[in-house]
């Protein structure tokens, strides 16, 4: 049988060898070149077949270049929290490979919950490395979608609820991953805020909401970020489908913001080969076929970017001026990535890579409540009962294209075992409830076993009993990536926390006082036991690190400083999406979903509620020391013709330990000629303290700080008159507000 083997792959190489004889001497480029001479060189030796060939598929994730000019293909992973595993060349399935596990870095609601740009950078030079090692051109992420509904069962893969800190955050995530000659393909680019129907449902919302909410993270990639490549959604967008869209892709990306790069197809997005060809996408990727045991042998020749629309293109149908512009695109992308001499050789596995998922997994964290300083746990606390399916179970495994092969995952029951043992602090375990027991996706499996044959109540019974005999309880539950949960292609079901959690919760509330909650999760829930608890804290799926960054927060060894990067409202009818219980506005009906309640999205509509209905605000999120914000100032109290005003505070650790708190600036119109947000982030800024030093933080506003889209002139404007600067630690916490009169007239701009 080996020899047999031997035999073929023999003949294989000669084969091959034969054939590279045989073709025609490829014409190598001249790389003295700069890129866009490189560019029109190629693209001017090229045939249309070639050019045709170049803007599609040959494989799940791989394009083929141009081997008679000796121009390279591309390989695109899945992201944007690791480098997806290796798949079969025609298939889903895995390719079997024992060198493509990785380190899983955070989820994406992680990092925006750190609010720190050099955390972002971090992360995106790390995984960039992790994707350049892996001789991988484009990472299929950042996701910059804003977080609409708390429902959405892909919000783990975004930056939250507002499109500044989503915009500010984004940018060194994109920087440090082409730094390593690997493209960035933002997505999912626009409007694709829920996963039910997500293939068709039609999103209808007015222009200014568009600009104001839904579009400035992605212009800040494309603009500041210098992302290279874009990945438009499935879903459509007034009728069209994102991948054909001629507003979005033609007239706002490549028009407005003036993007160079690629506009990469969702797997199986493109519909129709006329829209898909004159609408702005540049290359085609997809799904619906296997090219083997079922579709057409021939299926990546049969996607719309290939042989129909060459076929028209022959015809006389339609002329090449299209074909060039993508061609052209696709052979920038391949210069700037395959092509790219000076890229730095990567690396996979790394000890910095964990030390980084470890590092923002903790700095993402956000304790909510700590009543009595329960946390960090004290040494006092002799003996820690955790209970909860989450302490034990793998959370990198799941929940869609994210889904990851780790090299090895601390799970948090083992981290707070590891730091406990220490301590000389004994750790004991009690279920407390049953959810998801399997450990599955495309065929990377955890190899747990968590099988639980007690009933609920002989679960709660158990927990209970443990907790009456430990001086300190921490449940560690929340939601899992599994369907209907946090999950691509299915939303949640209900607002409140699966597998009878609240039950268990109360029930260890009282059975002992001091219970810690810990959830981990990639949206917002309901928080019936809130006053029963004496501490909450929001974790996330943290990844390769989880159980030693959330060890690091509980014991003390780095002081919690997330910020919640969403809204904690007390129910689902408490975000506006869901207010009115209006089917038109969430889910949908027959394929259209209509964004009725305008800009007021998260705390921009949270924050006119009562208090009540709040648990924890946007922005939110406390620290084991203490801070004070002194007299905020202005630079001026007028904003003249493209001025700029500079926000000055005093900050102040209280405490007696080092910490770090966010300031943030909101801005308010406080009279318009029409309805805008009673505040919105505009700056903020995270700095760390000693006990008693005070840090001074300046934070400047320009023209974009306080304008509105004008959806008539398809222009930005600021009114003249008066404003108010508010200065807080979170959209609920304001100690100043600082008026402010704009007296510049006629100020007003194009993207």
């Amino acid at each position: 049988m080996k020899s047999a083997l031997k035999a073929l792959a023999l003949s294989a190489a000669l084969a091959a060898s034969a054939a590279v004889a045989n073709a025609e001497t490829p014409v190598y480029l001249d790389d003295t070149q700069d890129i866009e001479a490189r560019v029109q060189d190629a693209l001017s030796r090229m045939t249309t077949s070639e050019k045709i060939a170049i803007i599609h598929a040959q494989s799940k994730f791989s394009s083929p270049g141009v081997q008679r000019l000796g121009i390279p293909g591309i390989w695109c992973t899945d992201g944007p929290h690791g480098i997806r595993p290796d798949v079969l060349w025609d298939e889903w399935e895995q390719a079997g490979a024992t060198n493509d596990s990785c380190v899983a870095f955070p989820a994406l609601t992680c990092l925006a919950a750190t609010w720190d740009p050099q955390m972002s950078a971090l992360y995106g030079k790390s995984i960039g490395e992790e994707a350049r090692y892996r001789q991988k051109n484009v990472l299929l992420g950042p996701g910059v979608n804003i977080n609409r509904t708390p429902l959405n069962g892909r919000s783990f893969e975004y930056m939250g609820e507002d499109p500044y800190l989503s915009s500010v955050m984004v940018v060194p995530y994109i920087q440090g991953v082409q730094a390593n000659g690997v493209a960035a393909c933002v997505k999912h680019y626009a409007l694709n805020n829920q996963e039910v129907d997500r293939d068709h449902v039609n999103v209808l919302v007015d222009d200014r909401t568009l600009h104001e909410i839904y579009l400035p993270a992605f212009k800040a990639a494309v603009k500041d970020g210098g992302a290279w490549a874009i990945m438009p959604g499935y879903n459509k967008y007034n009728g069209d489908h994102a991948c054909e869209n001629s507003v979005l892709l033609l007239d706002i990306l490549k028009g407005d913001w003036g993007f160079d790069g690629v506009a990469i197809s969702d797997w199986g997005a493109v519909h129709n080969t006329e829209k898909v060809a004159t609408n702005g996408l540049d290359m085609e990727f997809g799904s619906w076929t296997n090219g083997l045991n079922w579709g057409a042998s021939n299926a990546y020749d049969n996607y719309y970017l290939a042989k129909p629309y060459q076929k028209l293109i022959e015809e006389g149908k339609m002329d090449t001026k299209d074909l060039d512009d993508k061609a052209a695109r696709v052979l920038r992308l391949i210069m700037r990535t395959e092509m790219n001499r000076n890229r730095p050789y990567g690396s996979l596995n790394s000890d910095e890579h964990y030390a980084a998922a470890r590092t923002i997994g903790a700095n993402g964290t956000v304790l909510l409540k700590n009543e009595g300083n329960l946390l960090p746990i004290a040494p006092t606390a002799k003996k820690v009962l955790v209970v909860g399916e989450n302490a034990i179970k793998m959370m990198t495994v799941g929940g869609g294209s994210s889904s990851l092969k780790v090299q090895h995952e601390t799970l948090p029951l083992d981290g707070i075992r590891k730091m406990a043992a220490d301590k000389g602090i004994e750790i004991v375990y009690e279920r407390g409830y049953v959810g998801d027991v399997t450990g599955e996706y495309n065929g990377v499996t955890t190899g747990q076993d968590l099988n639980d044959s007690r009933t609920a109540e002989q679960l709660i019974a158990d927990a209970v009993k443990a907790a009456k005999d430990a001086d300190m309880v921490i449940f560690i539950g929340g939601l899992n990536k599994s369907d209907h949960q946090d999950a691509e292609g299915t939303d949640r079901l209900a607002y409140e926390l699966p597998y009878n959690q609240n039950t268990v919760i109360s029930a260890l509330a009282k059975a002992n006082p001091n219970t810690v909650v810990v959830n981990l999760t990639g949206n917002a829930y309901a928080m019936p036991w809130k006053d029963e608890v004496p501490a909450i804290v929001q974790g996330w799926y943290f990844g390769s690190e989880a159980g030693n960054a959330l060890a690091d927060v509980l014991f003390g060894e780095v002081n919690p400083s997330g910020k919640m990067p969403f809204t904690m409202a007390a129910a689902l009818t408490d975000y506006a999406a869901h207010a009115t219980a209006d089917p038109e506005m969430y889910p949908g009906v027959n394929g259209d979903v209509t964004y009725k309640e305008g800009l007021d999205v998260g705390y921009r509509h949270t924050d006119k509620l009562k208090p009540a209905r709040v648990n924890y605000a946007f922005g939110h999120g406390l620290s084991y020391t203490t801070f004070e914000l002194g007299q905020a100032s202005l630079s001026t109290k007028e904003l003249t013709q493209d001025g700029t005003v500079t926000v000055t505070v005093p900050v102040t650790n209280t405490g007696s330990r080092e910490g770090a708190e966010v300031v943030q600036v909101y801005v308010r119109d406080v009279k318009s000629t029409l309805a805008r947000p009673m505040k919105e982030l505009k700056a903020f800024q995270k700095v760390t303290l000693k006990p008693g030093q005070t840090e001074v933080v300046k934070l400047t506003l320009d023209k974009n700080a306080f304008a509105f889209y004008n959806a008539d002139t398809k222009q930005w404007e600021v009114e003249p008159g008066k404003f108010e600067i508010l200065v807080g630690t979170a959209s609920d916490n304001i100690a100043a507000r600082l008026p402010l009169n704009i007296t510049a007239k006629n100020l007003a701009w194009k993207d």
